[in-house]
């Protein structure tokens, strides 16, 4: 992926979870706000979406990303500095008058909709694989989130690791020189 895999990857969970507020039959603004919990569209939407931490992949650190051709006529490449990352997400209930039962009932088709699409792949992704997983969290750890947004109350949220999300060299992995066959003749001449 390049540059633009960060928001490349927020928006198809955006359009996953605007696919859980039609499947609960959320009335009125059917898409999830993305951005911070104290923005004042938040309050309106039914969900929000947080990006609040981006991390390097330990794991993948120190591995090459290798993209597949995109078609019969590429080639593969190598990207032997791209940077792998984590995204951490929050995902919560937005609309700060609704009832409880009413939140908890959209949080739960949220969390199955990113269930049911654990994957995510194709063009939303530009063809790479990123899997999305229910991230455990403490309640200091959940605390701490929150505490970003003083004047925002608590409500219900879950925390998604999106994983792993590539951005790839602005330059293209150098192609080798091809092999030439070059014929030396060793030996006297008479």
């Amino acid at each position: 992926m390049d540059a633009l895999a960060i928001q490349n990857v927020t928006l198809a969970i955006a359009a996953q979870l605007k696919t859980a507020l039609v499947a609960a039959g959320v009335v009125g603004n059917q898409s999830p706000f993305v951005g911070p919990l104290d923005d004042p569209q938040a309050n309106n939407a039914a969900l929000v979406l947080f990006l609040y931490r981006v991390t390097a992949s330990q794991a993948l650190r120190n591995t090459d990303h290798v993209v597949g051709p995109a078609n019969a006529n590429d080639t593969e490449h190598v990207y032997a500095t791209a940077l792998p990352l984590d995204l951490h997400y929050l995902v919560t209930v937005g609309r700060q008058q609704a009832a409880e039962p009413d939140e908890l009932r959209v949080l739960g088709f949220a969390m199955q909709s990113l269930n049911d699409a654990a994957v995510l792949s194709g063009s939303p992704v530009e063809g790479e694989t990123v899997r999305l997983t229910l991230d455990t969290a403490t309640s200091e750890e959940l605390s701490r989130i929150w505490a970003l947004f003083p004047t925002v109350n608590y409500r219900t949220s879950v925390l998604y690791l999106a994983s792993p999300v590539w951005i790839d060299p602005v330059l293209a992995p150098s192609q080798a020189p091809p092999v030439t066959d070059e014929r030396l003749v060793v030996g006297f001449s008479a």
